[in-house]
């Protein structure tokens, strides 16, 4: 139990402050190329520690796996990561974004629906509860936000597309080891980010940096894509989903009070109520959608959909 709360605290912790992390970062680094050149690096240190553990075969895979790790590349580090990482370099705050992805697991139950399956009355009800709280949030910040409306209607494209990957992921042939997905998924969201950057005109000029933004990236890539990524995985495997799933509505929380100690973020009130009714829907949709314990014959199934986020 002593190992789960560490790790459980280290995915809450680190997860919830990568969004302090990028507004630091994104302070003197161009947006698109900062984001690629992190996950590029953490591909490459999560590699080089699988290989050291299990030899450089544990990275081998076939054609067909190599090409789905990469559509998660584009799905999550690119159109999710990436797409916060430049809503934040727009001026959008970085409590209010740790909000709008909280609506992630609201996003995959829709896919879910959507696809023929039956969520039970209790997880539909709550997503419609939680769409409303994104739509509050959206419309009053939009209205009212010291910011463009693109960078947060840009941050709810990115939840959309996150929730999509964590839902399409299991449908996917992947490696059997998930490090080694990791690896060539941020290898290669990390590569199109990174060269996106540099197609529409940001430059690598690492001189120009602050030490603030280089400790920001340094940390995003040990601790924010790597270490906490190791524990998150670790959970799966060894706590009830149901347990590690509260780090959806643990993260956001803890990077609105880092926002507004760190960078004096405004904590408004359509903020509070918006943000109370997303949190809320995802704590009952991820109560409604834990598996229950099997009475005569063990089933097979849980609710791992409504939690892969993959690396951050």
């Amino acid at each position: 139990m002593l190992l789960i709360g560490i790790a459980l605290g280290v995915v809450y912790l680190v997860w919830g402050s990568t969004y302090l992390g990028i507004g630091v970062m994104v302070e003197d680094m161009p947006p698109l190329v900062a984001a690629g050149t992190r996950f590029l690096a953490a591909g490459i240190l999560l590699g080089a520690i699988l290989s050291l553990r299990g030899g450089w075969r544990r990275l081998k895979v076939d054609r067909v796996q190599f090409w789905s790790s990469a559509l998660l590349g584009l799905l999550l580090p690119v159109l999710g990561q990436g797409a916060v990482t430049a809503a934040e370099s727009g001026g959008a705050p970085s409590g209010l974004t740790a909000l709008l992805v909280a609506a992630v697991p609201l996003w995959v139950l829709l896919y879910r629906r959507l696809s023929g399956e039956r969520p039970s009355r209790a997880a539909v009800a709550g997503a419609a509860v939680g769409f409303l709280g994104l739509a509050g949030l959206l419309a009053s910040n939009g209205l009212t936000g010291d910011f463009p409306f693109w960078t947060i209607a840009l941050v709810a494209f990115s939840s959309v597309s996150w929730a999509f990957g964590s839902w399409f992921q299991s449908r996917l042939r992947l490696p059997r080891d998930p490090f080694v997905t990791a690896v060539y998924q941020m290898l290669t969201g990390g590569a199109l980010l990174t060269a996106t950057g540099l197609l529409a005109g940001e430059r690598i000029e690492p001189s120009t940096y602050a030490a603030s933004s280089w400790i920001a990236w340094t940390y995003l890539v040990v601790f924010g894509s790597v270490v906490a990524f190791s524990a998150y995985v670790w959970l799966l495997h060894s706590a009830p989903v149901s347990l590690v799933a509260t780090y959806a509505y643990v993260n956001p929380l803890v990077a609105v009070l880092l926002g507004w100690l760190i960078l004096d973020e405004a904590v408004t009130v359509p903020i509070v109520a918006g943000g109370a009714a997303v949190l809320l829907a995802v704590a009952v949709v991820l109560r409604a959608e834990r598996p229950r314990p099997p009475t005569t014959v063990p089933t097979q199934g849980d609710n791992s959909e409504l939690t892969q986020k993959g690396p951050r």
